[in-house]
């Protein structure tokens, strides 16, 4: 008989207990029911693949918290594995569907890969293997989820709705009457575990449930009065489960079904009550926010404009403390507004309200380095926008910062407010920047943030015209300084058509270039201050630069001479001077200007930093050399993606002017000793070239050139103008010229030219004359362009021949020296330098010594070595009377 039933004072019953503890630990294998039912607990193949669908999920969302991203990877797997076990039984047993708890897990997950990958600062810091986990994980789910695409969206459109729900409504089937054991449902109670992932917001607070003595304590009380003993209370029964067991059963869990709908309730706003569809309210972290409006005035105030400003005042003087909510503080602003707009109250307390409004949108973001956020941004443009309108529509209204507190009249006109909207423009055309920077440059945030351009040049146009009507040049010079820097890098194609004579631009038609040239006169007559004039200055070169006008760029600079004082700017206008000067070098290639070409792009591409100096981007291999402090404040200097200049294209301009000075030149002069470089990195690119002992077809932009200027070492102008111009070089870099036929064309003509010259170099000793007409056949050259060049060089003295005009023929003087001719001279050149130097030499050793005789010291004295001090002296001293013996004697002889 089991222990169960007897009683618990018996003394038979203490001395079986005590026995069975002596007795050794050997398995015995009863059958009483309590046992039973502890240690056997019939299963069905679903909760089994529930229970380890769900507690891989909790381990999924344990590394969640911790981040620990490769063991969720693993996990991840095991996911995987453990429902395509499961999939047979459980799409059974949910008619096809999938379980929502299992679809709840995907998105979850899928949210939390999205925001940790969005997260560039929380990747850095993770671990290499958890970065590296992080993008595998990014891969497979997005490749798993293709599987459970209707099912996603299905949940996403509901995402509230509990995971157990569908099988509460689902009515369980009648029990069978001829089965001996009864259903598992009936007699054992779910799992916490199961509980806690079928639970609507899948918690594990205990307030969601019922906890288990309340669900024992009511089974005990509901079952008081049926079973007389306890024995009977506990028996198996023979037969299968009763009908008034079944009905039971429902009525408990509809009772357990309306505690849960009560307390979620409880949980619910007062008006999401009543509508009866209510949903979580998301509170931001800090102060509590009220749901209801706030009630700025009591029911019988009579509201007028002093309560008002009364009341504005209140709220602006909360402002920047540190208990104070500023997303409350915008709302309390908003509703101000609206009570005003309600009693009319005047367009002066309309125009106070939106600057408030304006500012306490400024103050939202706590860190000013960061971007604000894009609702955030939207509000400011709309209430600057709004503001602006009422401002232009009423000349009576004055907002100035001279205006103080007590000459402030927000009641009659004329109205004067307190305030200054320059300033409110200025910020904002700083947070677009920093909105910018903010965004991924290949994404379509970008290019939705750039859209906004056109609004926030609407709002600087509306102050200019505001600004304009009050004429303070000091004001107006810093709004117009606005509107350049969002005009000068855009390129305007009516004014090169209007310059080549289209038909379709009309002569009268108001050019970017023109307005430029209105906005930066009124700088350069009225600006005070050297910086705002210096950046006037480059962003006018730059403009010109950017439509060809070269002759009215490079006068600009040469007239400023900002080249010698710009080591004394700011940072930032160190970088638009490095910009101009990229584009102005530009600008002198198109025109065929080599050399000022060349002259402009040195300085930026000798650093071999030309990304940073152009303030579009940082080198990873110079990190070590930057603290993080100075890093974040170089990464605010950057400039916006679509303000970038091309680099490839750059160092390809550079890299082409450099070939056609360096390599006439290095004709002109190969046995020149004293040979000197032109280009040191064009130099450097062909040292390299030459180092390498299998060259194969030239495949990167560099590798091109240098291709190109071995072709043109050889006079071989087909081959270099192939290597610069063909299909790879063109979509890289002269496609993205304006007019690039043009620019190919002129590019065709220089190396010609260039080349024709190399050519006469090199080979100049082995002809005692050459026809012209053949050297135009040579090169594809007019005859009149053969014989210019030649001109020139023969007036440069750069060749030493003559021209024979009845013949058409170059006659060679033969005056320069042969390969082996040159090859003495040098090593002459060389001998002699070596005496001259030995001789200084010598000349230093014996005047130290004679300087410093008397007291014994003498340079490279090396003590212990006096037989050698003695000797060198004695040789010294003999050298020296028998060089003025000789003296004395010629000069006898002379006399």
């Amino acid at each position: 008989m089991s222990r169960f039933f007897a009683g618990s004072d018996t003394d038979s019953d203490s001395s079986s207990e005590e026995e069975q503890i002596q007795r050794p630990q050997v398995p015995v294998y009863t059958f009483s029911d309590d046992e039973e039912e502890v240690k056997r607990v019939v299963r069905s193949a679903k909760e089994k693949r529930y229970e380890e669908l769900t507690n891989i999920i909790k381990q999924i969302r344990n590394y969640k918290k911790i981040k620990d991203m490769s063991s969720m990877l693993n996990s991840f797997e095991e996911l995987q594995k453990a429902y395509l076990k499961a999939a047979p039984v459980v799409l059974k047993e949910e008619n096809g569907q999938t379980p929502r708890f299992f679809i709840r897990c995907l998105v979850e997950l899928e949210d939390f890969i999205n925001e940790m990958w969005e997260d560039r600062d929380g990747r850095k810091n993770l671990s290499k293997n958890n970065s590296k986990s992080l993008g595998s994980m990014r891969q497979k789910l997005r490749k798993y989820l293709k599987d459970f695409e209707d099912d996603v969206a299905k949940f996403r459109e509901n995402p509230e709705q509990p995971d157990d729900e569908e099988e509460e409504e689902r009515p369980e089937a009648e029990p069978d009457s001829d089965s001996e054991l009864p259903s598992k449902s009936q007699f054992t109670k779910a799992p916490a575990k199961q509980q806690v992932v079928e639970d609507k917001d899948e918690s594990s607070d205990s307030d969601d449930w019922p906890s288990d003595t309340d669900s024992s304590s009511e089974s005990s009380d509901d079952d008081e009065g049926k079973y007389t003993s306890m024995r009977e209370r506990f028996l198996k029964r023979p037969g299968g489960a009763t009908h008034e067991d079944y009905e039971e059963k429902e009525r408990r869990k509809e009772e357990r079904r309306k505690e849960r709908k009560d307390k979620d309730r409880r949980k619910m706003p007062k008006d999401e009550e009543e509508d009866g569809e209510g949903e979580w309210e998301t509170v931001q972290r800090g102060v509590a926010i009220p749901s209801e409006k706030p009630k700025m005035f009591a029911k019988d105030a009579e509201i007028d404009l002093s309560l008002v400003i009364k009341k504005l005042s209140e709220i602006m003087a909360a402002r920047g403390k540190k208990r104070t909510d500023r997303r409350e503080q915008i709302e309390l602003l908003h509703e101000l507004q609206n009570v005003s707009d309600q009693h009319q109250l005047g367009p002066a307390i309309y125009v106070k309200i939106k600057l408030a409004i304006i500012s306490a949108i400024f103050d939202y973001n706590p860190k000013v380095s960061d971007a604000m956020k894009p609702e955030y941004w939207l509000k400011l443009l709309e209430r600057m926008s709004e503001c602006l309108d009422l401002l232009l529509s009423n000349p009576q209204l004055l907002v100035s910062d001279t205006v103080t507190e007590e000459t402030e009249n927000l009641e009659e006109a004329p109205y004067r407010i307190r305030g200054c909207v320059l300033t409110s423009v200025e910020r904002l055309d700083d947070e677009f920047i920093k909105l910018l920077k903010e965004c991924d440059p290949h994404s379509n945030e970008y290019v939705e943030r750039l859209k906004d351009e056109a609004k926030v040049s609407n709002i600087i146009d509306k102050t200019m015209k505001y600004l304009e009507r009050s004429n303070v040049s000091s004001e107006l010079c810093r709004i117009y300084l606005r509107k350049i820097e969002h005009l000068y890098y855009k390129f305007d194609p009516k004014v090169l058509q209007q310059k080549a004579g289209d038909a379709s631009v009309p002569k009268d038609a108001v050019t970017s270039v023109q307005e430029m040239e209105k906005l930066c006169k009124f700088i350069y007559a009225k600006d005070s201050t050297d910086r705002l004039r210096t950046r006037a200055i480059l962003s006018h070169i730059y403009h010109h630069a950017l439509h060809d006008n070269w002759f009215q760029a490079r006068d600009l600079v040469l007239m400023s001479h900002l080249q010698e004082t710009i080591q004394h700017s700011d940072p930032s206008t160190q970088i638009l001077y490095n910009r101009m000067m990229a584009h102005l070098g530009l600008c002198a290639f198109r025109h065929a200007n080599i050399k000022d070409a060349h002259n402009c792009l040195v300085d930026l591409m000798m650093t071999g930093k030309p990304k940073e100096l152009l303030a579009q981007g940082l080198l990873p291999q110079r990190q070590h050399e930057r603290s993080k402090e100075q890093e974040k404040i170089e990464k605010q200097r950057q400039m916006p993606f679509h303000m970038h200049i091309n680099l490839e294209l750059l160092e390809c301009v550079y890299l082409v002017s450099a070939m056609l000075i360096e390599i006439p030149y290095m004709a002109a002069h190969e046995f020149d000793a004293r040979r000197r470089m032109i280009s040191k990195t064009f130099y450097q690119q062909l040292r390299s070239s030459e180092r390498q002992s299998l060259v194969g077809p030239p495949e990167s932009m560099r590798e091109h050139v240098v291709a190109a200027a071995k072709a043109m070492r050889n006079g071989n102008w087909s081959a270099c103008n192939n290597f610069i111009i063909n299909e790879k070089m063109n979509a890289k870099v002269w496609d993205l010229f304006y007019q690039a036929d043009q620019v190919r064309a002129m590019l065709t003509k220089l190396i010609k030219e260039e080349s024709l010259r190399t050519y006469l170099f090199t080979y100049s000793h082995v002809y005692d004359s050459i026809s012209m007409a053949t050297l135009a056949e040579m090169f594809e050259l007019d005859k009149a362009v053969v014989h210019s060049t030649i001109s020139k060089m023969i007036i440069n003295e750069e060749l030493m021949a003559s021209l024979d005009d009845p013949t058409q023929t170059v006659v060679m003087h033969r005056s320069e020296p042969s390969r082996l001719q040159s090859l003495a001279l040098q090593l002459a050149d060389k001998v002699n330098n070596f005496v001259d130097s030995n001789e200084r030499i010598l000349e230093t050793k014996q005047g130290n010594f004679f300087l410093r005789g008397a007291n014994q010291v003498r340079v490279g004295f090396v003590p212990g070595n006096f037989r050698g001090d003695r000797q060198n002296y004695r040789g010294s001293t003999n050298q020296n009377w028998d060089r003025q013996r000789r003296d004395r004697n010629r000069d006898k002889d002379n006399y």
